[in-house]
């Protein structure tokens, strides 16, 4: 048994169309095509549809078995996404018992998955699908204006010049170009650290998430306060250790007195989402040791270093030596330990996934 798959990540066919995944079948496939390119015709996932029937039909009257489907994903595209899609994929494995899947896209996002497939089943194939343009200067001005409609695409590309300029305009206006330059360089910095991680999702998500909870009453949104309010008692208990004789002093002075309470903080937040989730399905999360055990070896990993970092500039005594280097070492297994655990749990999830069900 062949499988024709294509896939859709960011589930445009759930946010446009109202199509839950998986879709199995030709009729249904047909069926969420057609709902889609109603909803948005110029969706390129509406050609992936189609290309995946196309590609069905050649495979059944080439004489072999065949079925083909649509797994969707979630507009959180990374780990929530492409977890949905494994889930999707099992369950259209566990239901077909196809041997070999080819996959169907529409852009190279989609092809991000080619690996999580092939670990569960043997991929013959790849079919990239491309809608013919015409190549024209307004046919280029028009790809580009409907790409800068997009949230997405327009957050990734236009705030950092915007940063830029609005940073340059503000300081040349005051008088303090200088200034003005550092803190773009900052600014821009931080950006692409949120950007490389995801962590401007997980923020957008995390505020969508305290909605919720001030609306059903949650005892996440307490811990949540809390946590934030130790985050600014860190900053304030850095502070009131200033000044000390040099700059690298006073950095460590800051880092000594805040640390404690933004990794107290940590904890607090994890605890009260651990709590949320205990109260909705009467078990602590798979990942709140996980989370736990990091926190608690970033924190000595960080309080290591710090140490260190002062003992070579001669603020430590040598006898402290031991206690630094252990430390180190200790935050280094716990992290280490951590992801350890992860992997573990990752692993027998995906293997009660894949057990057959007795019934």
């Amino acid at each position: 048994m062949r499988l024709v798959v294509s896939v859709d990540r960011d589930d445009d066919l759930g946010r446009k169309a109202g199509v839950q995944g998986p879709v199995v079948g030709r009729a249904a496939v047909l069926d969420a095509a057609m709902r889609l390119g109603i909803a948005d015709p110029e969706d390129s996932d509406t050609n992936a549809l189609f290309a995946a029937v196309h590609l069905y039909d050649e495979i059944l009257r080439s004489g072999d078995e065949c079925e083909v489907a649509v797994l969707t994903g979630s507009p959180k595209v990374g780990f929530v996404s492409d977890r949905k899609v494994s889930e999707q994929f099992d369950k259209v494995l566990a239901s077909t018992k196809a041997t070999s899947a080819h996959l169907v896209s529409d852009g190279a996002e989609d092809e991000f998955l080619n690996p999580i497939l092939a670990s569960r089943v043997r991929i013959d194939g790849v079919l990239r699908v491309f809608v013919h343009q015409n190549a024209s200067i307004e046919s280029t001005y028009y790809t580009i204006t409907k790409a800068l409609k997009d949230p997405k695409f327009r957050a990734k590309t236009l705030l950092p010049p915007a940063l830029v300029l609005l940073l340059i305009g503000i300081a040349a206006g005051a008088g303090y170009v200088w200034w003005g330059l550092i803190s773009l360089l900052i600014l821009l910095g931080v950006y692409l650290v949120l950007w490389t991680f995801d962590i401007d999702e997980a923020l957008v998500e995390s505020l969508r998430s305290a909605s919720s909870d001030i609306r059903q009453g949650s005892v996440a949104f307490g811990f949540g306060l809390f946590a934030i309010a130790l985050v600014g008692v860190g900053f304030l208990s850095g502070w009131k250790v200033l000044p000390e004789p040099t700059p690298i002093g006073n950095l460590l002075a800051f880092l000594n007195a805040a640390m404690v309470f933004w990794f107290v903080a940590a904890e607090v937040w994890e605890s009260g989402r651990a709590l949320r989730f205990y109260f909705l399905r009467s078990r602590l999360p798979r990942a709140f040791p996980i989370a736990t055990t990091s926190i608690v070896g970033i924190g000595f990993l960080s309080y290591g270093l710090v140490y260190l970092v002062e003992y070579l500039e001669g603020l430590q005594y040598p006898s402290q030596l031991p206690f630094i280097v252990g430390a180190v070492v200790l935050g280094l297994g716990l992290i280490t330990g951590a992801g350890i655990l992860s992997q573990y749990l990752k692993g027998r999830l995906q293997t009660e996934a894949s057990a057959p069900s007795v019934g």
